[in-house]
């Protein structure tokens, strides 16, 4: 039926219907806040690993955010710290559909063949804590490892005057396993009267705790310890110091300084204790809100440049072609352990 050469009245009803249909689509566009839902598909989501409470809680940000911004996920999968299955799964990922994969790199060279696959099939990826050293990403969300190293090495320089400290290191397939050994042990070149021993512990509790036992036995008058993940490591480290006969409270002159990274609940309970003395907080709110934020963006077409953002970070060049949105992370003490900002306050 041609309704251009129609009478006025099928004209005006054929408008009425289409407003109606248009009305009624947005309606069923709505999320139940009543914001618009982002019309992407399915987002895939790749956990590196959960025995850690920093990717418990990180994974429990990831419905909210998603609801917040209207997107649609899959079941997030565990790859179990094993890197060989985090391709796998980034690829079950693939076949089931996904139209976009934020995920947590384990290998930074490893993960490449699962980022190829996706950019064959043109999903966008956004990595989040890990960058990659190749392959394409829409965004690396991270923050600066380095940093990580460096403030614990100033917080114990400044508090251990000489003796030897521990660096308990993770997996240095991982770019920030690397980062955050090379810039403590760039650091302590300033403190000549430290020596710095190291253990590489690839991010698992066991292997620290066997490591540094056996350590401490041969160097049972080691002053500091620089723990890269407490979720892994706080509570094999604790049980090994106190097995030793070496946990002393914070003030005590036996005390082992310690410092950690990760920003979890537990290390704020330990801070406040006075079992170790700070932690560099890595936002795992804001990894799970803004990895979900770039791969809406990367599906909607929009890009970057490197430079300040509105959320309080700096956006800069990693390699040709490669972005990181590098995320504060404060060092947190006894002095502002409770400060209700920091997300180690805000899980239960």
């Amino acid at each position: 039926m041609s309704f251009a050469k129609g009478p006025h009245a099928v004209r005006r009803s054929f408008r009425s219907s289409l407003f109606t249909l248009a009305a009624a689509a947005c309606i069923a566009s709505l999320g139940a806040a009543g914001t618009a839902r982002a019309d992407t598909g399915k987002i895939g989501l790749d956990l590196p690993l959960l025995t850690s409470p920093f990717w418990q809680s990180y994974n429990n940000y990831l419905p909210k955010y998603a609801k917040d911004s209207g997107l649609d996920i899959l079941a997030p999968v565990n790859s179990n710290g094993d890197p060989a299955q985090q391709i796998t799964d980034m690829n079950n990922l693939l076949n089931l559909g996904a139209k976009g994969i934020v995920v947590g790199p384990l290998d930074s060279a490893a993960i490449s063949r699962a980022l190829d696959a996706a950019a064959a099939k043109n999903v966008p990826v956004v990595a989040v804590d890990v960058a990659p050293t190749q392959g394409k990403v829409a965004m690396v969300v991270r923050a600066d490892n380095r940093a990580y190293g460096e403030k614990a090495c100033k917080y114990i320089g400044d508090h251990v005057k000489s003796g030897k400290v521990v660096q308990i290191m993770g997996d240095l397939a991982s770019v920030n396993g690397r980062d955050r050994s090379e810039a403590f042990r760039s650091c302590m070149k300033g403190y000549p009267g430290l020596t710095v021993l190291e253990i590489p512990a690839a991010w698992k509790g066991d292997v620290a705790a066997t490591a540094l036992d056996s350590l401490l036995t041969a160097n049972p008058d080691v002053k500091g310890i620089y723990m890269q993940a407490g979720g892994v490591y706080l509570s094999p480290t604790l049980q090994t110091l106190r097995r030793k006969q070496m946990m002393f409270p914070v003030g005590d002159p036996k005390h082992v300084v310690i410092v950690s990274n990760d920003g979890i609940p537990q290390e704020f309970d330990a801070i406040r204790r006075g079992d170790i003395d700070a932690t560099v907080s890595q936002p795992a709110d804001s990894y799970a809100k803004y990895g979900l934020f770039y791969i809406k963006a990367a599906l909607a077409g929009q890009t970057f440049k490197p430079g300040p953002t509105d959320h309080g970070s700096k956006i800069i060049q990693l390699a040709p072609g490669i972005l990181e949105d590098q995320l504060p992370a404060p060092l947190v003490t006894k002095a502002n352990v409770d400060d209700k900002a920091l997300w180690g306050n805000t899980v239960k």
